[in-house]
């Protein structure tokens, strides 16, 4: 009987400890990312069932959100952005999309470095 006390000062201890750091795992890290929007504009567009046009006004109001709520717009959402402004024939819009894009993720510099040459060779 003597180990009974213990055992069950052992499970109570575990019991706690337990329940301690499952209240810590309800703590959740907000996203890196806002992604409003994005994936079902990008979505769309490869369906080819929106013009460019209606694609670009639904990501501009999804920045927006995204700026409104103090979030930052996930990679690749201002190159789309730019592609879909190159393909209506706006090249200045484009690169500053291509800009914000460099700004944003500097890994991306290269390909965006390579897609703002592109209008000026043609």
């Amino acid at each position: 009987m003597k180990y009974t006390g213990q055992i069950r000062g052992i499970c109570l201890s575990v019991t706690a400890a337990a329940l301690l750091l499952s209240g810590c795992a309800n703590t959740s890290t907000p996203p890196l990312y806002q992604w409003t929007g994005y994936q079902p504009a990008v979505y769309d567009y490869l369906k080819g069932e929106k013009a460019p046009q209606e694609e670009i006004d639904a990501l501009e109001k999804a920045v927006q959100q995204i700026r409104a709520k103090g979030n930052t717009p996930p990679p690749g959402f201002h190159a789309q952005l730019g592609m879909l402004y190159a393909t209506v024939g706006n090249d200045g819009q484009a690169m500053q999309e291509f800009d914000a894009e460099k700004q944003l993720f500097p890994e991306s510099s290269t390909y965006m470095d390579f897609l703002m040459k592109k209008p000026k060779q043609q």
